[in-house]
């Protein structure tokens, strides 16, 4: 049977940096986050055409750079050029910062798990990295690392089956802030794991979920959630 977590302080989470300052999930946008007193950040990882993992959301460039171009087609070094240098590698995040990095793969297979954990290590990244993402794509990670810390996303009221939780054996459950009420929260900590929440941008649901005794909160308003936190 797990063992209940203890609580601690709420962890400031920013999502993909401090978008409404500096775009998204690049290197001004993370050191704007942990300039506001951001505890983690949380940024997405891709695969270029040529696999180097880079820092990006979306499939296509088009939203944040206006090249209608998918990411999979093409060169880490034409990213480069077509953005101005603006979309970090994962290697020059981990190299370029010293903060907690939440790393979310989204659509990732076995390989490019294989391949972004490759660069983590070689970065000497491992103690301030941990992942978030589909239940799948948290058993890719678990099987390469045994030590990882995952905080496996969770979409549904319906609690992960025990199996699941012991195959991926996550450190956190990461929900859709909706879903955060106290009895999801209670029921995470009896399950011996941290309870998260995700993507809260009002101060009257952060002050909600902290009522509900949640353990970590993701926004893009991370200066907001910080005063919050410390009131």
């Amino acid at each position: 049977m797990a063992r209940p977590v203890s609580r601690r302080p709420v962890v400031a989470v920013a999502h993909r940096g401090d978008p409404y300052r500096r775009r998204e999930n690049t290197l001004a946008s993370i050191r704007s986050a942990v300039a506001r007193g951001a505890g983690a950040v949380e940024t997405d990882v891709r695969l270029t055409g040529d696999g180097v993992p880079v820092l990006l959301h979306d499939s296509s460039l088009e939203r944040l750079w206006g090249h209608p171009r998918q990411l999979g087609d093409i060169t880490a070094a034409e990213v480069a050029e077509v953005t101005g240098g603006g979309v970090p590698t994962l290697r020059d995040a981990l190299l370029g910062t010293d903060c907690r990095l939440q790393l979310d793969l989204p659509g990732a297979t076995p390989a490019a798990v294989r391949t972004i954990a490759g660069v983590v290590r070689d970065c000497g990244a491992g103690e301030r990295v941990y992942w978030t993402g589909a239940p799948s794509t948290m058993l890719a990670v678990r099987a390469l690392d045994p030590s990882a810390e995952i905080a496996m996303t969770w979409k549904t009221v319906v609690p992960p089956l025990p199996s699941l939780l012991a195959a991926v054996r996550p450190r956190w459950v990461n929900y859709r802030f909706a879903l955060a009420t106290p009895e999801v929260v209670a029921r995470g900590h009896r399950d011996g794991v941290l309870v998260s929440a995700w993507t809260v941008d009002t101060g009257r649901t952060m002050r909600r979920l902290v009522r509900s005794g949640i353990d970590a909160v993701t926004t893009n308003r991370i200066d907001v959630l910080v005063r919050l936190l410390a009131g």
